[in-house]
């Protein structure tokens, strides 16, 4: 399968948006009732709230392409931009999703190699992100390539908090 990484800029806002509200939608939906998900999903994925994610300094999105179209995507972030003070040396997956149609591929794979060498190249010595305590596919795969668990966080889903896993590798 010919999969290619593309960075996004803004004229991929509504490719973003659509697969933003796809992917996590599909993730998430049996475990939410339809209220949560929508209120969620309107403001996490409004075109302006991505257009700020997109021209934030320390933040960027990849699509990984299959056959020329967005199947997949990753937002990375360093610095300040991390949604969480882990330090300097750290980078931070933010959001890593595959469209149901393309999971099993090595999509993941694909956009988690490209964090690590986007990591390597601003000089960051280690990886994390965070994970739904109850999303254990997603977890497995994280731990196969690598990841340890190293605290939790809370994630606000509406009124709901939820809690995260906090998952690092080093580099």
């Amino acid at each position: 399968m010919n999969i290619t990484i593309k960075q996004c800029t803004l004229d991929d806002l509504k490719e973003l948006q659509a697969l933003s509200i796809e992917t996590f939608d599909e993730t998430f939906k049996d475990q939410n009732s339809p209220e949560v998900m929508k209120d969620y999903l309107d403001k996490a994925f409004s075109a302006e709230k991505l257009e700020q994610e997109l021209t934030r300094p320390g933040s960027e999105f990849f699509f990984a392409m299959v056959k020329g179209a967005p199947a997949g995507y990753l937002k990375l972030n360093i610095d300040e931009a991390q949604s969480e003070a882990m330090g300097a040396d750290t980078l931070e997956i933010e959001r890593i999703y595959i469209s149901s149609g393309y999971q099993g591929i090595g999509l993941g794979k694909n956009l988690i190699l490209h964090a690590l060498n986007h990591a390597v190249k601003h000089n960051k010595t280690r990886i994390w992100l965070g994970v739904w305590e109850k999303n254990g596919p997603a977890i497995g795969f994280y731990q196969k390539m690598g990841f340890v668990q190293t605290g939790t966080h809370i994630f606000q889903m509406g009124d709901e908090a939820q809690t995260d896993f906090i998952m690092e590798k080093v580099l």
